[in-house]
């Protein structure tokens, strides 16, 4: 669950980053709760809004990122970069002298960083 302070921009830049829709929708006196999914993948992420609230949220320092593994990481840098989404720049991690992981990472509209991965191994 990461708490969010608009709805509507949270929902379109999830649903443009990572083909996430709304599953379900719970709204409350003083909050909503969203959650997004896709067909691909057996996961969710929860958006919490709580009403009223204009100040962004601390983001503090335990948390770290949620990550999506993906087939073609430079077709999807790319297509980031034309959204403006402003990803960083592909990385490439090597272990052993071996390929670990290639990633990049962007964040969202309140600021929680998300890492997008090549396909490779355990990441699937």
């Amino acid at each position: 669950m990461i708490r969010v302070l608009e709805e509507a921009r949270s929902v379109s830049f999830y649903r443009s980053a990572f083909g996430l829709e709304i599953a379900d929708r719970y709204d409350f006196d003083s909050f909503t709760l969203v959650y997004l999914r896709n067909a691909e993948a057996d996961f969710e992420v929860e958006l919490t809004i709580n009403k009223g609230r204009t100040e962004p949220y601390a983001l503090g320092d335990g948390y770290g990122h949620i990550a999506f593994a993906v087939q073609d990481l430079d077709a999807e840098h790319a297509r980031f970069e034309a959204a403006g989404f402003n990803p960083r720049k592909i990385v490439e991690f090597n272990r052993d002298g071996a390929l670990l992981a290639r990633f990049f990472f962007v964040e969202d509209p309140d600021g929680y960083k998300i890492e997008v991965l090549q396909s490779h191994g355990r990441y699937r």
